[in-house]
């Protein structure tokens, strides 16, 4: 049996109204050489058993995991779990309240295919607003940086939120060789709670500031927009600026532990930085901008 060139990582925890749709746009992708790991982040609904019933279904394709007595580790653990059992050479990273359009994989994988130096290929993403509302339209929100060209580091770190002003890239649109995501040590667990809406930035950092990417100008994915996402749930509570200055000292600690020393990359780290050690000069200087 063919092993799968690609090894699809979709962590759930309590999204029965959406696992299905994300699981349905795997199985209609036009590549299929994938297998497709469901990791249960310790649910109590019904998305368990709606993991376990395409795991039955499709016992070739699709494997469901689970932590040790199924406790709840949250998003960067779950992937690290998924990392250490796939098959595939690339990772593709699909949350389970989103959705693939049908030629996302094979779109990628020629794309790998021109560029093999590439260790993560990502893209547009379409906000998807309409599931909800019909009224509400989807937008279609590009990666900042060099679009449809290999882009060598650290460049994108600096051109790219969260350093740069340019959009990140969504997870969904993500494909990352798995050599190089093993290499660097997979996702930081620390990200979890109220710091998780950040675990993916650093994941990203770690690869921008090492390794070639390429950006696609083309959408091929939808990013559901809903009121229990994690961004969501950062502007109720409020704590978008001690989740970045989180990420901030952990990315001061890696580059430091990594002998990363890129002039560029030190000054936006400082940068950013700034409202942190002078929150009512900054405060001031947001104030006579918006005037």
């Amino acid at each position: 049996m063919q092993a799968p060139l690609v090894s699809v990582i979709t962590p759930f925890y309590n999204v029965e109204g959406y696992l299905r749709e994300a699981i349905e746009s795997v199985l209609h992708q036009d590549y299929t050489n994938w297998e497709l790991l469901l990791v249960d982040d310790g649910s109590s609904d019904d998305s368990t058993a709606i993991a376990r019933e395409y795991a039955a279904s499709f016992p070739e394709k699709i494997r469901c995991l689970a932590h040790p007595g199924g406790v709840n580790k949250g998003v960067p653990a779950s992937r690290n779990l998924a990392l250490g059992g796939c098959q595939g050479a690339y990772i593709a990273l699909l949350d389970a309240d989103d959705y693939w359009f049908r030629g996302k994989l094979a779109h990628q994988v020629a794309i790998a295919e021109q560029y093999p130096e590439a260790a993560l290929i990502c893209g547009a993403s379409l906000y998807w607003n309409s599931w909800a509302d019909g009224d509400k339209k989807d937008v279609a929100v590009p990666v900042g940086g060099p679009q449809d060209e290999l882009i060598r580091p650290p460049l994108a770190a600096l051109e790219l939120y969260p350093l740069g002003k340019g959009a990140a890239p969504c997870p969904c649109s993500i494909l990352v060789k798995r050599d190089t995501a093993l290499r660097h040590h997979g996702f930081e667990e620390d990200f979890r709670g109220k710091y998780q809406f950040y675990e993916d930035q650093a994941f990203l950092v770690k690869i921008y500031l090492n390794e070639p990417i390429y950006i696609c100008s083309r959408a091929m994915d939808r990013y559901r927009q809903r009121p229990g996402s994690l961004m969501a749930q950062s502007e109720r509570e409020k704590n978008y600026a001690e989740v970045r200055h989180f990420f901030l000292k952990w990315l001061r600690a890696f580059l430091k532990r990594e002998g990363i020393r890129d002039q560029a990359v030190e000054k936006k780290v400082n940068e950013a930085f700034l409202p942190y050690r002078y929150p009512l000069l900054h405060k001031i200087k947001s104030s006579l901008k918006r005037r």
